[in-house]
């Protein structure tokens, strides 16, 4: 057996894939210790105790839903009962509401000597000592058979509502961390991605309130609106490539003064409050499923495969990689080095600016204090990602994989009840855990630092 070569391929898959088996141990784990009985609601509550009826029950059976308050225990009422009526069961009594109007709804069916075969409820309004003493407390409900969805063990983490959460909660950072893998592989950085998102919701909805008829502004009006602050921060991120390649300015500083000018426009526009008079439709980006599946997911998708195919099939991708790689040899290739600095640094602060568009059709407002530390959490996600502080070196699936691995982090730790300021704790060590495979990486896994 050739070690060497068993070696050598072990270390190429382990710098391919290691991210995403890192990703998959992380959800296997925060699976594993968020492990609980789960109590069926909503319409999976409906759907078990349908399924119940249909196998012990005549369509001539009296049934009655109880129901609690909230929109959980709206969607189990209308789902269930939706399902009986077309199912042919004509007899269906419904009580819902709090725990004493339902006691009152029983004490009228009882003092009425309303027949009811069966009873369904959820496992929480089953547990009330008055439901669950149904057949005991009313002698008219002696024979009332009382059904409730039945309890399962699941991990809170694998729940489609938290695994949902997750992807929302990291649809801006992943956007805005395509355009920052793009000026970390050319060697740069860039601090203003925060500072731009407040300034694109702050233009964005400003353009609305005062230009496109605020509460009832068209949706051609509100493209236009929105395209106009996704172009100022593209217009502030050219700024950025241009005192960099021509005045040789580095990028942190040009970047850092830029967060700050960004944010200081953000509240100057603003004035300092939030601007919220926007038409109810502008939610359609933020909170929409049109396939069945947010709409800011497939928004997402649609940028990472672009962005995939940018990278690694056309020719300005492979420019992108050659002056991060060593600039000076890109510029006697024929690359045009300025251009292509240029180029990252604007699209990098364009999508800063959909980030911001994404926010302001999540929270149907427009704040100069969106955007918070926003840009560490984007430069942790590509470097978790895989990309190289040192330029070079990159995948647009790596900043993928990282902004996950991020959000499943802060997710998992939100769940196992870890406080905010141990979170940062944790997140900083992952960076720097990050960084610091990076460098072992480039040193050919050796521990001892090269001498000089």
């Amino acid at each position: 057996m050739d070690f060497a070569k068993l070696k050598k391929r072990w270390t190429r898959f382990f710098s391919d894939y290691g991210m995403l088996l890192i990703l998959a141990a992380l959800c296997v784990f925060f699976s594993f210790i968020t492990l609980n009985k789960q109590h069926p609601s909503g319409p999976e509550a409906a759907r078990e105790i349908f399924r119940k009826i249909s196998t012990n029950c005549t369509k001539n059976n009296a049934i009655l839903i109880l129901a609690g308050s909230g929109d959980q225990a709206f969607i189990f009422k209308e789902t269930l009962s939706t399902r009986l009526d077309k199912a042919g069961y004509p007899n269906v009594h419904v009580l819902a509401g709090s725990p004493s109007d339902l006691r009152t709804g029983l004490d009228e069916l009882a003092e009425n000597k309303v027949q009811l075969d069966v009873a369904v409820a959820t496992q929480e309004i089953a547990s009330l000592p008055f439901v669950r003493e149904l057949n005991s407390r009313y002698a008219e409900f002696a024979e009332t058979q009382l059904i409730s969805p039945q309890n399962y063990m699941w991990p809170d983490f694998l729940k489609k509502s938290n695994l949902m959460a997750v992807a929302d909660r990291i649809i801006v950072i992943a956007i805005i961390a395509v355009g920052m893998t793009m000026v970390i592989i050319t060697g740069g950085i860039d601090l203003s991605v925060g500072s731009l998102i407040a300034l694109s919701a702050v233009v964005s909805t400003y353009l609305i309130r005062e230009f496109a008829g605020a509460e009832n502004a068209s949706s051609v009006g509100m493209v236009l609106c929105c395209l106009a602050a996704i172009l100022a921060c593209g217009l502030i991120g050219v700024f950025s490539g241009l005192m960099v390649t021509h005045f040789l300015i580095p990028p942190f500083i040009v970047t850092l003064a830029m967060m700050m000018v960004a944010s200081g426009l953000a509240f100057i526009l603003a004035q300092g409050q939030s601007i919220y008079q926007v038409p109810n439709s502008l939610i359609w980006l933020g909170r929409g499923s049109d396939l069945g599946i947010p709409n800011t997911i497939v928004l997402m998708l649609i940028i990472y495969a672009a962005a995939y195919v940018l990278m690694t099939r056309m020719a300005l991708g492979r420019y992108i990689y050659a002056v991060g790689g060593n600039q000076e040899a890109a510029r006697l290739s024929g690359v045009p080095v300025k251009s292509i600095l240029v180029f990252v640094y604007a699209v990098c602060g364009a999508l800063a600016g959909l980030g911001g568009i994404v926010q302001v059709s999540q929270l149907k407002s427009g704040a100069p204090t969106y955007g918070l530390m926003y840009e560490l959490y984007v430069i942790a996600a590509v470097v978790v990602g895989g990309t190289s502080l040192s330029g070079g070196e990159g995948k647009i699936l790596g900043t993928l994989i990282g902004a996950f691995i991020i959000a499943v982090i802060q997710n998992g730790m939100n769940l196992t009840g870890v406080e905010s300021y141990t979170q940062k704790v944790v997140l900083g060590l992952v960076i720097l855990a990050a960084v610091l495979l990076d460098m072992l990486k480039k040193r050919g896994w050796k521990f001892k630092a090269k001498a000089r």
